[in-house]
């Protein structure tokens, strides 16, 4: 599996998940590649093909006039859980001269 991108030595790198607190988790590497490095570029990967599949199945679910509440409600959490994962990839690899807001955490 080819990297996402290539972070330059000692870059300071957003990892693709949180701590058991909910804070951010960051990786600093002394060379451009890491085993945790590698683990998150496949963590990112995967995230981006789940949120990629739940685009596929919310279109489904839109287009079903018989779709529950509760069902475009699961759909609903499931679509902001991919922007968030989809946002924090963002922060992690455009760099630090171009914002991308914070999702909310709750």
């Amino acid at each position: 599996m080819s990297p996402l991108s290539a972070f330059p030595p000692s870059a300071l790198r957003l990892l693709p998940w949180t701590n058991a607190d909910g804070k951010p988790c960051y990786l600093i590497s002394d060379h451009g590649r890491s085993l945790l490095g590698e683990r998150a570029d496949t963590v990112e990967s995967l995230q981006l093909g789940m949120g990629a599949d739940i685009c596929g199945h919310a279109r489904e679910l839109l287009d079903d006039s018989r779709a529950s509440a509760d069902e475009l409600r699961f759909l609903a959490r499931c679509l902001y859980d991919a922007l968030r994962d989809a946002l924090r990839i963002a922060r992690s690899h455009i760099g630090p001269d171009v914002v991308v807001p914070e999702a909310d955490p709750s």
